[in-house]
């Protein structure tokens, strides 16, 4: 290789490095967000900037109208009348429900709320043992006597059936493993991100007199 060739090489090399460094300070000053707290950005000093902020989400402040989920968020460790209204166009995690903690990055708009791009949900997970509980089966075998009375019942979740609280559908839908009984079961509140396809829950709550199981608690069974 000559002296010629040689110098090419660093040139070229050169211009390469430095497009790379040029790009990657573009891509990481559009992809970075500053945190803050709820208190901070209800302010609204923060109009028009990237930030992530967490909170849990407020108790039925939940509504999805032509695909945009909205909903409010407060501080669980400060003022909790202190809230941030936030707005999601993207898709929603099963895991969405009241009081799960959400993490949402975005900017501020002019109306105060939060338009995010980015939502991430989580929630601790619950355990129960399940000997105490009831079968879907053995549910359902009480007929009327058990209708608006608090029980405890075990099974597995359909696949496919799993969804968010902001759907407006039954939250999921759970099986009797033994005799493949179905109940379908309305939850408002969070689940925990470990709960999928065919996950054996323990589900609190009553049944109405339609079949629809209205649930106050799920856990994991152990």
């Amino acid at each position: 290789m000559n002296t010629k060739t040689k110098r090419r090489m660093v040139a070229v090399t050169g211009v390469i490095v430095i497009v790379l460094v040029l790009v990657l300070a573009i891509v990481g000053g559009s992809s970075s967000a500053k945190s803050v707290t709820i208190a901070e950005a209800a302010t609204g000093a923060y109009g028009d900037q990237k930030i992530q902020v967490s909170g849990n989400v407020v108790e039925n402040s939940y509504e999805t109208r032509d695909g945009v989920l909205t909903f409010s968020i407060y501080d669980p460790d400060g003022d909790a009348t202190v809230q941030l209204p936030v707005s999601f166009a993207g898709g929603v995690s099963a895991t969405f429900g009241n009081d799960v903690t959400a993490i949402c990055t975005g900017k501020i708009a002019e109306d105060g709320v939060l338009h995010a791009s980015e939502l991430v949900t989580k929630c601790p997970s619950k355990y129960e043992n399940s000997s105490e509980a009831l079968t879907v089966g053995q549910l359902l075998g009480y007929g009327d006597e058990v209708v608006g009375k608090p029980v405890k019942v075990t099974g597995s979740v359909k696949a496919e059936t799993l969804t968010a609280a902001s759907s407006g559908k039954d939250r999921f839908v759970l099986v009797d493993d033994e005799t493949g009984v179905k109940l379908p079961v309305r939850f408002d509140g969070a689940l925990s991100e470990e709960i999928g396809d065919e996950s054996v829950l323990v589900v609190t709550g009553s049944i109405d007199g339609d079949g629809n199981f209205e649930a106050t608690d799920v856990a994991i069974a152990q």
